[in-house]
């Protein structure tokens, strides 16, 4: 069994983390639609009674999640061990499915504390902008796989926490697409990071 450690972070309650991990040797972690659903499907059950995701996208090779730490007082380690049995049990999974053994993450999973609103909003953008920058679509809209289109479309989906993450962040709906859209300086890339 692979374990997965949370790269020197402690979750605090009411905080916003940046949570992001990677294929081992940046191989790919999701092979099929169904292994994106079904990934989905373990971040529901295993980080929704201990966060609110605020923001995701999974990509072929990685994912990103914007977490909400709203239920802490179960000790800090409690979250960390839910992100652990997230990518531990997704993991062997695909090693049944693909009929391989050894690690399919990197690791150390890691988790960066949001401590502005303008960090938390070029978060918000630089996880919706990863398939676009990827060159996997033209448009963020036409990936699947992140929650970018509950924010363009509300109602669309109901998996992340839009109000709480409207309450941080004054997002205007109609500018919401264009400054989506907007391009991240590389200086500013590296405050998610």
């Amino acid at each position: 069994m692979q374990y997965f450690y949370i790269y020197h972070m402690n979750f605090l309650e009411g905080g916003i983390y940046h949570v992001f991990n990677r294929g081992n040797q940046k191989q790919s972690i999701f092979f099929t639609t169904d292994n994106y659903l079904f990934f989905l499907g373990k971040m529901r059950k295993e980080l929704m009674p201990k966060s609110e995701i605020l923001a995701y996208c999974l990509m072929p090779n990685h994912f990103h999640l914007l977490l909400f730490v709203n239920n802490p007082l179960e000790g800090i380690s409690s979250l960390n061990r839910k992100i652990g049995t997230l990518q531990s049990s997704y993991a062997r999974a695909i090693q049944k499915q693909e009929k391989f053994t050894g690690s399919l993450f990197q690791q150390k999973t890691k988790a960066v504390p949001m401590k502005t609103d303008g960090q938390l909003f070029i978060c918000l953008n630089y996880i919706h902008q990863n398939p676009l920058r990827a060159k996997l679509v033209n448009k963020m809209e036409d990936w699947e796989f992140s929650s970018f289109k509950e924010y363009w479309k509300p109602g669309a989906n109901n998996f992340c926490n839009q109000g709480l993450l409207h309450s941080f962040l004054n997002i205007d709906q109609n500018n919401f697409y264009n400054s989506s859209y907007a391009a991240i300086a590389e200086k500013d890339a590296r405050l998610v990071f």
